[in-house]
């Protein structure tokens, strides 16, 4: 594969923009405020958790650009090396931090332009040109447009982004089937906890509200809470372990694979917890319990911060039920937590504690148990596939942007 000689990414696209240098008010609907943790370093746009700006407000959001389909968007400040596509259906304005590349179709491809920028290649560029501040690290916008790359003619660049979507279609493909499985657990928990419709209640006498055989007991009963930490952020020995150490913002899914940072052990000793598969998370402090409430399974073992709480069930309480019961009384659960500082709220562990569940017998327990793991199990195969996958692309990036390799 031949690569034309180096020019100046601006040459190549219809414009660079940036995006408002400030943060509109709170809106519960309307158009996508894209900020910094909507892309991710593996190129994707994550709308798993999204900010709102008002439609009244969305004409003044976009007086400089709105972002349209084949647009890339990256970041240019705090958390750099950030890249995502806009898809055809994406409506929403740039956020602060975050600006777009809008590609000339007559010589880009836009996806082969994102896998450009998750190169190696493109990432010592921006490295070389980075500017530290006093208080984060910056890539200068009015620099941005000089940085030189080189591309190959825009048939070469079809086929290679061709291939390396395919592999993209795959993880894809896998994150829709997990999402699959964790609302069929989910269902069937609200089916058998919620609506009480489970295996034999025709049978069941219902005596005060509850089925025979059931009791309603406060969650303190039902767990024991552990607390997380952060070790010091000066002892780097700490942070290159293998026990991922999560953090209320990477709670997003029910289960919980892997971090982006991690502990020795030598750190989770010296200010953090290490807790086994299994174990429920809770977010108990954040800017995220004014709008949700975040459960999840560690489906490894891990390390958590200071903003988690860790729920270790006791004899007669299986963690697969009191999971999906959890999971259930999200809405509820948010409602209890009270205003802490700087616009961030709380969970206290009294009001968590008091919280009422009720309870079925051991053995709907363990039959729920026993579904819920041949789920799990699905999940665990797909997510393992979908991490291959993501390798293979990586290691095949360069190669076929270098042309070592044919599309």
């Amino acid at each position: 594969m031949s690569l034309a000689e180096p020019r100046p990414i601006k040459d190549y696209c219809i414009g660079i923009y940036d995006g408002p240098h400030a943060t509109p008010g709170e809106s519960d609907d309307g158009p996508v405020f894209l900020g910094v943790k909507n892309l991710t370093e593996e190129g994707r746009l994550d709308l798993s958790e999204i900010r709102h700006v008002s439609d009244d407000d969305f004409p003044r959001w976009t007086r400089r650009v709105t972002p349209q389909a084949g647009d890339v968007v990256f970041t240019y400040e705090a958390s750099l090396h950030r890249y995502a596509l806009i898809p055809d259906s994406f409506e929403g304005c740039l956020g602060r931090r975050v600006a777009l590349v809008r590609p000339d179709p007559g010589q880009v491809d836009s996806r082969y332009l994102l896998y450009f920028f998750l190169s190696y290649a493109w990432r010592s560029t921006m490295e070389s040109n980075v500017m530290t501040g006093a208080t984060v690290d910056r890539i200068p916008l009015e620099r941005f447009p000089d940085f030189p790359v080189a591309l190959p003619p825009v048939g070469t660049q079809e086929r290679v982004a061709d291939v390396l979507a395919a592999y993209d279609a795959l993880v894809e493909n896998n994150r829709r089937r997990i999402a699959l499985l964790d609302q069929a657990a989910n269902e069937l928990s609200r089916e058998w906890f919620v609506r009480l419709r489970f295996p034999g209640h025709e049978h069941t006498p219902v005596v005060d509200g509850i089925p025979q055989g059931w009791e309603q007991r406060p969650l303190g009963d039902c767990v024991r809470f552990r607390s997380g930490g952060t070790p010091s952020k000066q002892r780097t020995d700490y942070w290159e372990g293998d026990l991922p150490w999560v953090s209320s913002g990477e709670m997003t899914a029910t289960r919980i694979y892997d971090t982006s940072l991690h502990l020795s052990n030598q750190g989770a000793q010296n200010g953090s917890t290490v807790v086994p598969a299994g174990t429920l998370l809770i977010v108990v402090r954040g800017m995220s319990l004014a709008k949700e409430c975040r459960v999840a399974v560690a489906a490894r073992s891990l390390t958590f911060n200071q903003d988690i709480k860790a729920l270790t069930c006791k004899p007669g309480i299986d963690p697969s039920f009191l999971a999906y019961s959890l999971l259930a009384a999200r809405p509820f659960i948010k409602e209890l937590a009270t205003e802490a500082s700087h616009g961030t709220k709380k969970l206290d562990t009294p009001a968590l504690e008091r919280l009422p569940i009720l309870v079925p017998p051991a053995s709907l327990q363990a039959s729920f148990r026993e579904v819920v793991e041949q789920l799990d199990a699905l999940r665990d195969t797909l997510h393992a596939h979908a991490e291959k996958l993501k390798v293979a692309r990586t290691l095949l990036l360069p190669q076929l942007l270098s042309g070592e390799v044919a599309p």
